[in-house]
């Protein structure tokens, strides 16, 4: 399936979906984390930041490595900031700034929500998913099994800047806002124009039929949701370096029931053109590389005892993928192998698996 494929795919299943969980459930389940008082052990972890080796203050939540936000400025060299009356932290680098709003367990990056960052308050510090934040900052982070080492490297970025586009539209009985980045200061103006052009006429595709989905179960004036309906889209860049842009969009839709629903757009350009790259030239153009990932993919589905609905037995050729610093992630939809519960699972095949 190629990539207008994919997208078609995308739109149909937002436009047919019929979902159900409230907009703002991730939300309230950041703030319900940051509000607890659980107490967990601390760690000493050992991180290494540029060849520079040190300790800092984490605990392990979720089958995942927190790490205190106060620990950004000596070891890692971010900038936090709080501001005691609003219980707001601003963690500022890298040309990026990220507030992360203590009393409703809410963070945003350069204007956008990030769904994925809910906080942990323990002994008045800050605790927060240290792998997706610092890659969120600019940074690669790699794990040692041998020595439990955590290593940091910012990653030396595309010269270029990125901000957010915001698409809204409400009414009494919906919101919709789709975000979309914005390049700007590239040196090839001609490529940045293109890749933008690309960006802002999906997302207003995207918003325009998603008003469309929102809309046509509202056609009874008379009919009033118990909870207003909503579509939003967000975006992560996932890879912004050697010439190439990786990102992906996910796009959110509720029309009433016990929970909404979540289709992904992905996108990879080679910045020399402006050029959508297709998922074998990301692997290298090796020819065997369908049963590569297919091997990873098998491998994580064992190793994680992921309960899927259906076997998995391989990839299309053209996939919807995103580069990460290490390697190319493939991911499975909403429902299409795992039940709701497991959202999206994600695959990260190490470019190295594709060296012949």
């Amino acid at each position: 399936m190629n990539n207008t494929k994919m997208r078609r795919k995308t739109r149909q299943a937002l436009t047919l979906t019929v979902a159900a969980a409230l907009l703002c459930a991730p939300l309230l389940a950041g703030a319900d984390k940051a509000s607890a008082a659980s107490s967990y052990k601390i760690i000493n972890q050992p991180i290494e930041v540029n060849g520079t080796q040190s300790n800092i203050a984490a605990i392990d939540l979720d089958s995942s490595r927190y790490i205190a936000l106060r620990s950004l400025n000596k070891t890692i060299g971010l900038t936090t900031n709080w501001d005691k009356s609003t219980n707001v932290v601003t963690v500022t680098g890298r040309g990026r700034t990220l507030t992360l709003d203590l009393k409703k367990g809410i963070a945003t990056m350069n204007g956008q929500s990030l769904y994925r960052l809910s906080p942990v308050v323990q002994n008045d510090t800050t605790y927060v998913p240290l792998r997706y934040l610092l890659e969120q900052m600019g940074y690669g982070v790699s794990y040692d099994p041998a020595t439990k080492r955590i290593g940091i490297e910012a990653i030396e970025e595309n010269n270029l800047k990125i901000s957010t586009a915001t698409i809204e539209k409400s009414s009494k009985k919906y919101d919709l806002v789709v975000h979309y980045p914005v390049l700007s200061g590239y040196a090839n103006e001609d490529v940045q124009s293109k890749v933008n052009a690309v960006l802002k006429k999906d997302a207003e595709l995207q918003a325009k039929e998603g008003q469309t989905s929102l809309e046509e179960p509202l056609n009874d004036s008379s009919f009033e949701p118990t909870n207003p309906y909503a579509f939003e889209g967000d975006y992560t860049i996932t890879y912004n370096e050697k010439g190439k842009l990786s990102l992906y969009v996910d796009y959110y839709i509720y029309t009433g029931g016990a929970h909404g629903s979540t289709a992904r757009t992905t996108y990879t350009f080679d910045l020399a053109t402006g050029d959508l790259i297709s998922l074998k030239d990301a692997a290298g153009g090796n020819s065997d590389y369908v049963n590569i990932i297919n091997a990873k993919i098998k491998s994580d589905i064992k190793a994680r005892g992921l309960g899927l609905i259906e076997p998995f037995k391989t990839i299309e050729p053209d996939r919807d993928y995103f580069l990460k610093h290490n390697g190319i992630v493939v991911y499975f939809g909403q429902y299409e192998y795992v039940p709701y519960a497991a959202g999206m699972p994600e695959f990260e095949v190490p470019f190295s698996s594709f060296v012949k």
